[in-house]
C-alpha cells in the first residue's frame, strides 16, 4: 500500500499517477487542491496539523494497510524575509511541513511496527543547505526532518522501517511553476546540469527507497548538482 500525503501538489500528484500506473494500491491525501486523481475516493481532504484526522482517516482504510510505503510530500512556503515576517505565517509553515509530517508518522508507525515493515520518504530540500533569502520559515521546516528522522531510525530501524529524506533541488513542478520565467532563467544558470530535475527521476530515488531497507536514516540530495 503506497499512501501519497499531499497528494495534490505537482510532485506528489505525478507521484500518485506513476504509482498507480505501475499497478499499485494507493491512497492520499490532499487538503486545498482536488485536482485530476484526488477526485478518486481513494483521495481524501485531511488537515495534516489536526492529527485526529489523520489518525481516523489510518482507522478507515486499516484493513487495507499491509506493506505500507509512506511518502510525505506537504509543503508550503512564505517569502518574507525575517525581519519583516509576521511570526504567526512564520510558525504556520513549521506547524504543515515538520509537525504535519510527524503526525503522520506517528500516526502510522505503530501499523508498520506491528507488522515489522515500513517505508517512509520525507520530501525535504536542499534549501536549509544553501541558504536562500526570504525563506528561513521554509529552511527550518525542512531541516527539522533531518533531525526527526536520524532520532525516529535509531527507534524503528531494527523492526524493518526505514526512514529516509529526499533533499529535492528544484524540480520541474510544484512550487517552481509559481516561478516568473524571467527568474527561473536565473535560477537554472545557478544549477550545474542546466535544468530543472524531472518529477520522473523523484519516482525513480522513491521507488529505490522503497526496494533497498539498508539505506535508512539518510539525506539523499537530488538537486543536479547544486
Amino acid at each position: 500500500m503506497i499512501l501519497i500525503i499531499g497528494a495534490s501538489g505537482g510532485i506528489g500528484h505525478f507521484l500518485s499517477e506513476s504509482f498507480i500506473e505501475d499497478g499499485k494500491e494507493v491512497k492520499g491525501t490532499f487538503n486545498s487542491n482536488r485536482k485530476g486523481i484526488c477526485h478518486s475516493n481513494d483521495f481524501v481532504k485531511i488537515d495534516v496539523t489536526n492529527y485526529s484526522e489523520i489518525e481516523a482517516w489510518l482507522k478507515s482504510i486499516e484493513n487495507d494497510l499491509r506493506d505500507i510505503t509512506v511518502v510525505n510530500c506537504v509543503g508550503i512556503n512564505y517569502n518574507c524575509f525575517g525581519h519583516k515576517a509576521i511570526p504567526e505565517n512564520w510558525k504556520t509553515v513549521l506547524e504543515v511541513n515538520l509537525i504535519g509530517t510527524f503526525n503522520v508518522i506517528r500516526a502510522i508507525l505503530p501499523y508498520m511496527r506491528s507488522q515489522k515493515f515500513g517505508r517512509i520518504i520525507n520530501l525535504s530540500s536542499i534549501v536549509p543547505k544553501i541558504g536562500v533569502a526570504g525563506t528561513s520559515a521554509y529552511a527550518a521546516s525542512k531541516s527539522g526532518l533531518w533531525g526527526m528522522t536520524r532520532s525516529l531510525v535509531k527507534e524503528n530501524a531494527s523492526l524493518g522501517i526505514t526512514i529516509n529524506n529526499l533533499n529535492l533541488g528544484y524540480i520541474d513542478a510544484g512550487m517552481i511553476e509559481d516561478v516568473p520565467k524571467e527568474y527561473m532563467e536565473g535560477i537554472i544558470e545557478t544549477i550545474p546540469a542546466k535544468r530543472l530535475g524531472k518529477p520522473a527521476e523523484v519516482y525513480k530515488l522513491v521507488t529505490s527507497l522503497i526496494d533497498i531497507e539498508y539505506i535508512n536514516g539518510t539525506n539523499i540530495d537530488l538537486n543536479g548538482g547544486m
